[in-house]
């Protein structure tokens, strides 16, 4: 049996997938209104393919409990934040599931932590737990290091399809951990140790952190100059070795926008370029702001009120707001003490922000400036809608009469 410890973004699918293909899965969340909704049949965030996992995971026997379980094999799947002075990980949570495992643990079990860290994490944080409480590790407890590589919409497909990475302290428990993930995962899975498999997915998500920051630095030049980055960009990459990605209005989600800064952190003075690719990925939203600024000036509009930013998750057709551009520009609108602008997201259904619409035909006609933050399917569906409006479209996708670029 294996007991899957936190059930978000990262954990749920992970023990759906685990469940449909066989294994005896109980997942734990110390929210009880997540387990509640799960133990009645509803998931808790909208994923393509989601609702079909989950029917074929409950009719395998997956269980739901807000209560640690006394089993084999752990998988910890729980959030890393960072702290916002040092740059350090926070690993509150990673060290709470450890604490809580050790407690009706017994001797055999793995206990794997998912959740990305800093290198060193574990070494730092987790061994001394397990150590504290009379286990010997490699004895009595094994530590395993398997590092989530999806993102939301496209969860399954990667979860399926996607490398996978394992970090042991030796080779026989690193097989026995590979044997597990390959119930589902068909693609390849290294065996790794510990520290590499930690910096491994730190440097995978810094590496597109700074070609972002590449993109947007590049925007910001253009704008000075009256350049069209995109069609700079698009010539640029005809050549065989280059592939610049595309700018845009920051970067959001629990990956991207976070794992860099462990690096910043636990290497000052060494992770120049990385902290320079996080400086310049964070000024984004507020460059954004900056741009409506120069268009309202231009077409000499006055109300904020009638100026609306369209989408508030991270990403493209997903609910996942978590470091959300949107939400960054909004924070620091507050700093300046300005009003909040209007905001309306399809997928996003609850109210996180003030003067939030869930009507998007309202949404749109009470605005004058249309500012495109996501590129939502809904969005480049009904572009028509947009005819009569002024648009700031950061993601490159309108093609209105009236459209501004970043």
């Amino acid at each position: 049996m294996v007991n899957v410890i936190g059930l978000g973004y990262i954990g749920l699918p992970t023990a759906l997938m685990l469940a449909s293909n066989g294994v005896n899965v109980v997942g734990t969340d110390y929210n009880q209104e997540i387990v509640n909704n799960l133990c009645q049949g509803k998931t808790t965030f909208k994923e393509d393919g989601l609702d079909e996992l989950f029917a074929d995971a409950l009719a395998n026997g997956i269980q739901f409990s807000s209560e640690y379980i006394a089993t084999e094999i752990y998988i910890v799947a729980v959030p890393t934040p960072y702290d916002k002075f040092s740059k350090k990980i926070d690993p509150c949570y990673v060290i709470t599931a450890v604490k809580n495992i050790m407690d009706v643990c017994s001797k055999g079990a793995t206990v794997v932590i998912e959740s990305t860290v800093s290198p060193g994490t574990i070494d730092k944080f987790v061994r001394p737990i397990i150590e504290a409480n009379g286990f010997i590790i490699g004895e009595d407890i094994n530590l395993v290091h398997a590092p989530e590589r999806i993102i939301p919409g496209n969860m399954l497909h990667e979860l399926k399809y996607n490398p996978r990475t394992i970090g042991a302290d030796d080779m026989t428990t690193g097989e026995i951990v590979k044997e597990l993930y390959s119930s589902f995962c068909q693609g390849d899975i290294i065996v790794t140790d510990i520290r590499t498999a930690e910096m491994t997915k730190v440097v995978e998500n810094t590496y597109r952190d700074i070609n972002i920051a590449f993109a947007n630095e590049l925007a910001k030049i253009c704008r000075l100059d009256n350049l069209d980055v995109y069609e700079i960009i698009r010539i640029a990459n005809m050549h065989p070795r280059v592939n610049i990605l595309q700018p845009g209005p920051g970067v959001g989600g629990h990956c991207i926008s976070v794992d860099p800064w462990f690096l910043v952190g636990d290497y000052p003075g060494l992770a120049n370029i990385i902290l320079a690719a996080r400086k310049i990925n964070d000024s984004m939203p507020e460059f954004v702001l900056e741009r409506v600024h120069e268009i309202m000036k231009e077409k000499g509009m006055t109300d904020l009120t009638k100026i609306g930013l369209y989408g508030l998750a991270y990403k493209e057709n997903v609910d996942d707001i978590r470091e959300s551009p949107t939400l960054q520009l909004l924070e620091v609108m507050k700093k300046h003490l300005a009003p909040p602008l209007k905001v309306y997201d399809p997928f996003v259904r609850s109210d996180v922000v003030e003067n939030q619409y869930h009507d998007f035909d309202k949404f749109i006609d009470d605005l004058d400036l249309v500012v495109i933050m996501v590129a939502h399917d809904e969005i480049k569906e009904h572009m028509d809608k947009l005819d009569e409006k002024v648009v700031l479209d950061t993601r490159n996708i309108c093609k209105c009469d009236v459209v501004y670029k970043l």
